[in-house]
Order: C-alpha cells, then sequence, then structure tokens
C-alpha cells in the first residue's frame, strides 16, 4: 500500500501557478513553505526539474498535505501529470520519499517528491539551466513547453 504522505511541489503546483488550481485547489487540507535540500533545481520546457544532488539546496516549494479522500485520486492524477510510471524508464519524473524541511518553524517531514529521472537528471547535469537559489517562482520566466 502506498503511504498517505504530503506532497513537496516546486513548480506549476505551487499557489499561483497554473497547475495549482487545476489539480490541488479544493482537493489539500493544508499547503506550507517548505524546502528540499541535497537537491539542485533545474530550468526544462515550461517547469522545473528537481535533480538530487547531496551537495546543493535547497529547493524551495510547499508542502501540501491533500485532503484524506482525495490523497489516493491526487497521487494518480499528479503521477500522471509529472509523467511517472513505476519502472518505466520513458518517465520523466520518480516519484520518491524524501525529508522537507518546513520553513516556518524548521521541523521536517516524509514527502512525495517529483525528481528528475535518472536519464533526465545526467542531460540538466550536463547542459541544463541552473536555477540559482533554488526558486523557480522568483526565476526568469522558463521557456514554454513543447
Amino acid at each position: 500500500m502506498t503511504p498517505r504522505l504530503p506532497f513537496f511541489v516546486y513548480g506549476t503546483l505551487r499557489p499561483g501557478q497554473h497547475n495549482h488550481a487545476a489539480y490541488l485547489l479544493g482537493h489539500v487540507a493544508a499547503e506550507e513553505p517548505a524546502v528540499l535540500p541535497g537537491a539542485a533545481l533545474y530550468a526544462g520546457p515550461g517547469y522545473p526539474y528537481a535533480v538530487e544532488d547531496s551537495g546543493a539546496g535547497p529547493v524551495h516549494g510547499e508542502l501540501v498535505t491533500a485532503a484524506h479522500s482525495a490523497h489516493d485520486p491526487l497521487l494518480a492524477a499528479l503521477d500522471l501529470l509529472e509523467e511517472y510510471a513505476p519502472g518505466d524508464p520513458r518517465s520523466l519524473y520518480e516519484r520518491v520519499v524524501r525529508e522537507v524541511t518546513r520553513t516556518a518553524d524548521g521541523t521536517t517531514a516524509p514527502a512525495w517528491v517529483y525528481v528528475a529521472a535518472p536519464r533526465v537528471a545526467e542531460r540538466l547535469r550536463a547542459s541544463g539551466t541552473l536555477i540559482r537559489g533554488g526558486d523557480w517562482s522568483a526565476a526568469p520566466a522558463p521557456p514554454p513547453a513543447p
């Protein structure tokens, strides 16, 4: 059984971004600012990628707790949005459990995080555009999605 963990979002699912209203609005019990240590943020075509890197970070975002009845349908919807299929080497992201830190009080919590899949991460490390400061909402406008 998949654990009912909160989600750490750092791109188009953050409040004020276009996928927040489409996927999260009305389906969450709480949202709070948080950071993901040990990851770098790279610009993608219309959306960012968190790339795991123990010496990097943090990536800024929100810790989103789904309403109890909405968790499983939301997890499935986000897997589709992020083009994540367990075990599929064509996945753009991997959904992993990572500790995130709430910025308000410094406490940590395990959360689902979509990070760049290995082949995507390798390409981004080699030739991607690093988002300095790890905050996509504060970065210059990303290139449009194809």
